[in-house]
């Protein structure tokens, strides 16, 4: 069994902090898979009727668990999951606890509390740079084919049938229990809708004629997609209302493989490269930097930056352009937005390139080149 140990790391650092991790991700990211590697650990599937029973009684269980290290897997399937890991919080603490989820703690109306300061949330995303290199899969093509839930990654080929089981596990698991959700027809377009358009402008009343929905139902309908992590919105980076766009958002869907299967793509032509490579960037920054911190920027030119990272309030923020390969940047939008913002650096994140390097430009300074690998530590160069 493979050891994806960036998460296991993220996960043990998390329980330094908290003695309530709340694990999250989209379902069959390895949620489970992980939880089974952290160690010594007393693991229950909340699923069962007999450890949903156990847990009725919380005080009982966890007496009889004095400082062990519990992972509570689809916790949210017992009657009162918030109170349980309530009083797992405030009365045993040392104990170790790692609930893991398909959605946040707010999607449910079983969650009452969300355990405000009383938890840490790590969110699995789909294989990243260090998953893939624990995978021992360096094939970057097939990870941008197939995506990266690891079922997915791992077969033989590109199956369909597969990603059509798992969106219909989802539709009933993810989306019927915790949303009540009845438009199944509306809420399927949508989702593929936003498939076929992904990382792009969302208009939300271009998308009401299609799926048959009003307006605000489609906005209903993607935070559901947003609360079960099956789409990533992306507010614009803007301090300049007169020159820059600033209400409507970008959203990108989770997965490249599924991006391919709603285009009844199983392969790949060169150009399909570029765009699948901006999303598989977006995966690695949602691995390393909170989701809030990322942006997108442009202007009402139509100039454009992939991606912006805001710090602190007084740090410069981050310039991030996906380029699948290196020589296909061009300073043009990216000037721009340097002008407004002159002292932030430029990231430009290529397939073909290794480790960062600082390259000097004519136009401007403090610009890098990298592959996903040399990511992680530039972006921690950057005060943020």
């Amino acid at each position: 069994m493979v050891k994806r140990d960036f998460w296991l790391e993220r996960i043990n650092q998390a329980l330094l902090r908290k003695n309530v991790v709340w694990f999250t991700g989209v379902r069959r990211s390895g949620k489970t898979t992980l939880c089974r590697q952290l160690g010594d650990v007393d693991y229950f599937d909340c699923e069962l009727p007999r450890i949903q029973r156990l847990l009725d009684d919380p005080e009982e269980f966890f007496d009889s668990r004095h400082g062990r290290l519990i992972v509570l897997d689809e916790v949210h399937k017992i009657a009162n999951p918030s109170a349980v890991l309530k009083i797992a919080a405030d009365h045993y603490p040392r104990l170790k606890i790692v609930a893991t989820g398909s959605s946040t703690l707010a999607a449910t109306a079983k969650f009452s509390d969300t355990l405000t300061d009383r938890k840490r949330v790590v969110k699995l995303t789909p294989c990243n740079a260090a998953d893939l290199s624990a995978l021992g899969h360096g094939n970057l093509r097939e990870r941008l084919l197939k995506g990266g839930l690891p079922p997915f990654l791992l077969s033989p080929a590109f199956d369909e049938a597969a990603y059509r089981d798992w969106i219909d596990g989802f539709w009933a698991k993810d989306i019927q229990e915790v949303f009540k959700i009845e438009k199944r027809y509306g809420f399927m377009k949508l989702m593929e809708l936003l498939a076929l358009q992904s990382g792009g402008l969302f208009e939300a009343q271009s998308l009401t004629a299609p799926c048959e929905l009003s307006r605000q139902t489609v906005m209903n309908y993607l935070g559901a997609l947003e609360i079960a992590h099956a789409a990533v919105i992306l507010r614009p980076f803007s301090s300049n209302p007169a020159r820059e766009i600033v209400a409507a958002p970008k959203v990108y869907f989770f997965d490249t493989g599924f991006i391919n299967y709603f285009h009844g793509r199983t392969s790949l032509t060169e150009s399909d490269c570029g765009p699948l490579w901006e999303h598989f960037v977006l995966n690695e920054m949602l691995s390393l930097v909170p989701p809030e911190k990322i942006h997108f920027w442009r202007d009402k030119a139509a100039h454009e930056v992939d991606f912006v990272v805001q710090g602190m309030a007084g740090a410069r923020p981050i310039a991030i352009e996906c380029k699948w390969k290196s020589r296909q940047f061009s300073e043009n939008s990216v000037s721009v937005f340097r002008d407004m913002y002159p002292q932030s650096p430029v990231i430009v994140v290529a397939s073909d390139e290794n480790g960062a390097r600082k390259k000097t430009a004519r136009r401007m300074r403090d610009l890098y080149y990298t592959g996903l690998e040399g990511l992680p530590a530039l972006l921690k160069s950057f005060p943020n």
